[in-house]
């Protein structure tokens, strides 16, 4: 991989030959992420001081990472003087950034990106067509990322996502994506499969006490497995239905999203993004069937060569 950095004043860096990298793409929240060291020269350091935005390229000049500049630091050791930059993506510039309160009649997704998105730099690529139909809140305190996010999750059943160029996908993932079939042929490095049920929920109840009102929201898959674990939850006065529904199968869903998990690593780089499928045929293991990515970091060091490990959960 190659990369560059933006400055705040707006010029290009081109950095020198990387070191060792990593980036790691989930294309939500927890952000994408990157990590890059390179051989340090002095002149740089008036460089260094003013970037803001990195971009990493493959061997091919493909976009493969695009972020923000969170930190630097300058390391001299035995092995000379490097310095290495850490960063974000896009999703940052959205969880940074505090709402003010506000409360929408009828909002649209479009005015939900158009107050909560646009103002902070980050161009939408997909916007679905979804309208409240009710009121909408957005509390103090709140993230522009959990305005979207809350937005879309309670009228439209799905979370935005972001693209590597960093552009957001407001709109469901569908079904696209590459696929990759990983056998026991394939030169797989190592493999972990876990299966957790510690915390998963067997119910959500949302209650209103204002109106003296509630929802249950149940998981089927975990009370057939002998679960039982329930949690009690109280939304702020005069929720919507939608609002309580969302709020129970919200919790429902994060609590299983750990549930079942695979990481699986593979010599080479970027094999796969988040939203691609992985079938899974590894005898060995007893593990077979189809996943989806929900994590790809890719590394890179001159000791260990390239790798990438893929993060994998149902769904």
């Amino acid at each position: 991989m190659r990369g560059r950095i933006f400055t705040s004043d707006h010029r290009v860096y081109d950095l020198p030959p990387l070191l060792s990298w990593t980036v790691t793409h989930t294309g939500t929240v927890p952000c994408d992420s990157y990590a890059v060291t390179f051989l340090y020269r002095p002149e740089m350091a008036p460089v260094l001081a003013l970037a803001a935005g990195f971009l990493g390229t493959g061997d091919r000049g493909e976009l493969v990472a695009r972020g923000i500049v969170d930190d630097y630091e300058i390391t001299m050791d035995a092995g000379g003087v490097t310095a290495t930059i850490t960063g974000r993506g896009a999703a940052a510039r959205l969880l940074d950034n505090e709402s003010r309160p506000v409360t929408y009649e009828d909002a649209t997704l479009a005015e939900i990106v158009r107050c909560h998105v646009t103002p902070y730099g980050v161009v939408a690529r997909e916007i679905a067509d979804v309208r409240a139909g009710s009121t909408y809140t957005v509390a103090a305190g709140t993230s522009q990322w959990k305005a979207l996010e809350g937005f879309c999750r309670t009228y439209g059943g799905f979370s935005p996502r972001f693209a590597v160029n960093g552009a957001l996908l407001a709109a469901p993932e569908g079904n696209g994506g590459r696929r990759l079939a990983v056998t026991d042929t394939s030169p797989v490095l190592s493999c972990t499969w876990r299966e957790d049920h510690y915390g998963v929920l067997t119910e959500a109840l949302v209650i209103d006490k204002s109106r003296g009102t509630s929802h249950s929201a149940t998981n089927p898959e975990m009370i057939a497995k002998g679960g039982q674990c329930r949690r009690v939850i109280y939304t702020p006065g005069q929720s919507t239905w939608d609002a309580m529904r969302y709020t129970g199968q919200y919790q429902i869903d994060r609590s299983r999203e750990e549930e079942k998990v695979v990481e699986v690593t593979l010599p080479g780089s970027f094999l796969a993004l988040p939203g691609d499928r992985v079938s899974l045929r590894l005898e060995r293991l007893g593990l077979a069937g189809t996943f989806r990515v929900a994590e790809a970091e890719s590394r890179f060091s001159a000791r260990e060569g390239a790798t990438a490990t893929l993060t994998l959960k149902e769904g």
